[in-house]
Parts: structure tokens; sequence; C-alpha cells
């Protein structure tokens, strides 16, 4: 009856020496899943700042470009005026219209 009851005994502490070794292996495995959700949490923080940096650049090129545009089309309608064109005939091809003199300065020597 003594030796049932020594392994009894040694049976349990085996179970109880497993028992063990699993809640450290479990506490384990949890731990370094929450080092790794903590690490690449942070990494994702970081990449979430250099995306909104990112984004707030290129909002401000969109911005950029959109007025540029406003400028662009303004000369385009500018360039189609009368006023325009009789400017450009005047000073690059020193066109004049009818009834104008062109008055220009004697040179001195």
């Amino acid at each position: 009856m003594r030796a049932v009851s020594e392994r009894r005994q040694k049976k349990k502490k085996k179970e109880n020496l497993n028992n063990r070794l699993a809640l450290i292996g479990i506490t384990l495995v949890v731990c370094s899943l929450a080092v790794t959700v903590q690490v690449k949490g942070n990494a994702l923080r970081a990449t979430e700042k250099q995306l909104i940096i990112q984004e707030q650049n290129l909002e401000a090129q969109v911005k950029a470009e959109e007025e540029r545009a406003a400028r662009l089309e303004e000369q385009r309608v500018y360039v189609q005026t009368k006023e325009y064109i009789e400017k450009v005939a005047k000073e690059k091809l020193g066109l004049v219209n009818r009834g104008e003199v062109i008055l220009k300065p004697s040179e001195k020597k």
C-alpha cells in the first residue's frame, strides 16, 4: 500500500511539474506576443507620422498646382485679347495701327 501511495505522490509531483512547465511556456508565449505587438505598434505609429507628413506635402503641392493652373488659364485668356495681340505686334514686330506715328529719339553722338 505504501508503494502505491509513493507512486501516486511521484505521479502527482510529475503532473505538478508538467503543469508548471506548461504555465511557464504559456507565460513566455504571451509575454513574447505582448513585446511583438508593442514593437509593431511603435513601428506603425512612426509610419503613420511619416505618411501624415507626406500627405500634407502632397496637399500643399496640389494647392500650388491648382494656383498655377488658375494663373495659366488667366494667361491663356489674356493672350487671346486684342490688347495682347497689339502689344506683341508693337513690341516684337514693330507694327503700328493706321494713323499712328512712332517717334524714336534721335541718337546723339
